[in-house]
């Protein structure tokens, strides 16, 4: 991606990030599926405005892989090492999905250093999904890579419950292009560690201005999940996108953009 710099923040695991732009730091986490690339039509959007940043996370992209089983809470220690390299005492997080459970753990543990939330096409933890659903999640994922399937064996039927019905092939291309670049053992460490965290019930403590997204068509985090998070957390706001499924920011990244650069703009500097 041209206008942009990528480098390696240690010490090990060493997080990969690329950055563009001046100014507020905006950080966004992709999913559990994900990498920087997620975020393409956002970092040249975004960053006119901010210095904008999008992550592979810890065993993700061309991030470090790690030893032993995953600590979720890490993920928001090494957000704070992203915001330290950048010199930024507080920051924009911007999560989807995965990232956005990250995004919500770091506001329990690090509130401090945060400017305001957007959580997007996310969910308060795996223990508020039904049996059935959990279930589906963890076979359609998990089950196929320890019988020694690799990612991109996967991608393919997992992107497909994932897209809303009207996307794009050009979106579409771009989340089995993601899911592909997975790393085995790091992914299957993170479904494990998913899985396993309880629901959030601190919602209420944050403090900072949040948008929730939701695309309308997603249908593993759904509009209501969405108009959960936001009636739990004090203010926020809520942004439905009209016609786009779990990836809400390739699907629709115009509308995703506007909405979002709109709510940072009205909270910046404070």
């Amino acid at each position: 991606m041209s206008d942009t710099t990528v480098e390696k923040i240690g010490p090990a695991p060493r997080i990969a990030v690329e950055h563009a732009g001046a100014g507020e730091v905006v950080v966004f986490l992709h999913g559990i599926g994900g990498n920087r690339r997620n975020w393409y039509s956002q970092l040249p959007a975004f960053a006119p405005s901010f210095k904008a940043v999008a992550w592979d996370a810890r065993g993700y992209g061309d991030s470090d892989d790690y030893e032993g089983p995953l600590n979720f809470g890490s993920y928001a220690d090494d957000v704070v090492r992203v915001l330290d390299h950048f010199g930024a005492k507080r920051g924009h997080i911007v999560g989807l999905s995965m990232g956005g459970r990250i995004a919500m753990d770091f506001a329990a543990r690090h509130g401090e250093r945060l400017r305001s939330l957007v959580l997007c096409d996310t969910h308060k933890g795996f223990a508020g999904f039904s049996e059935e659903k959990k279930a589906a999640f963890i076979a359609s994922r998990k089950e196929p890579l320890l019988a020694g399937k690799e990612p991109k064996d996967i991608a393919e039927p997992v992107a497909r419950t994932l897209i809303g019905p009207n996307a794009s092939d050009e979106a579409f291309k771009a989340l089995v292009d993601s899911m592909s670049r997975l790393h085995k053992e790091s992914y299957i460490k993170s479904i494990e560690a998913s899985v396993r965290m309880d629901v959030r019930s601190d919602l209420g403590n944050i403090k900072v201005p949040t948008l929730v997204v939701v695309g309308s068509a997603d249908r593993l985090t759904t509009v209501d999940m969405a108009q959960e998070i936001a009636s739990d957390i004090p203010g926020a706001e809520l942004a439905v996108i009209e016609d786009a499924g779990h990836l809400v920011n390739i699907e629709k990244p115009a509308e995703f953009n506007g909405v979002v650069l709109e709510f940072l703009r009205r909270h910046a500097g404070g």
